[in-house]
C-alpha cells in the first residue's frame, strides 16, 4: 500500500468501522492497518463524474446500477476495505450482515488512476480486488494519459486486458 498508515497501532474491524463512521475523511482498511486516502484533484473527480453519468444514461438497459466513490467495498478473503471510484452493481446489493455500509457484490470497478496511486491501483489492489467472487471487470482509467485498460475476469482470475484510447 503506497498510501501513509494511520499510526502503527493495528485495529480490528470494528474498531475501524467505528472511527470510519465517525470521520469525515475516507480511509482503507488492510490487515488491521487503516491508511488515509488522499483527497482527489479537478479532473480526477470530473472523470470519476463523466464516469457514474454516462453508466447512469445507460441503467433503463440493464439491471446493473453505477454507485460513486462513497461506497465502502469489503473484501471478506483478504479484509480489504476501500473505496473504488465508481462501482457496478448488478441485481440487488449485498452487505455484511445487511449493514448497508460493506457492499460485498460488485460486478464492475472502475478506479481513475493518478501519478500517487496508479502502481497500487495496477498491481496491489488489482490483486486484491480478485478475491471478489462477483467481480468480473475491472477499469483503470488514466487521468493523464487518456487511456483505459479493461481487465476481464473469470472465475480462475485473469481473461484478458484490452486498452482503449479515450478522447
Amino acid at each position: 500500500m503506497d498510501a501513509v498508515a494511520y499510526d502503527k497501532k493495528k485495529y480490528t474491524f470494528e474498531e475501524f468501522v467505528e472511527l470510519e463512521n465517525a470521520s469525515s475523511e475516507k480511509h482503507e482498511f488492510y490487515q488491521g492497518e487503516i491508511f488515509d486516502m488522499a483527497g482527489a484533484r479537478l479532473m480526477y473527480n470530473l472523470i470519476k463524474l463523466n464516469i457514474s453519468v454516462a453508466l447512469r444514461k445507460k441503467k433503463e438497459q440493464t439491471p446493473c446500477r453505477p454507485h460513486y466513490g462513497d461506497t465502502r467495498q469489503y473484501i471478506e478473503k483478504n479484509t480489504l476495505i476501500t473505496y473504488p471510484d465508481v462501482t457496478v452493481i448488478c441485481g440487488e446489493v449485498e452487505t455484511l450482515n445487511d449493514d448497508q455500509f460493506h457492499v460485498l457484490n460488485p460486478s464492475v470497478i472502475f478506479e481513475v488512476l493518478s501519478p500517487s496511486t496508479k502502481d497500487y491501483s495496477r498491481s496491489d489492489k488489482f490483486k486484491l480486488y480478485r478475491d471478489i467472487p462477483t467481480l468480473i471487470e475491472y477499469i483503470l482509467v488514466d487521468s493523464e494519459s487518456v487511456y483505459i485498460e479493461a481487465f476481464h475476469i473469470n472465475a480462475n482470475g485473469f481473461l484478458g486486458v484490452k486498452g482503449i484510447p479515450w478522447h
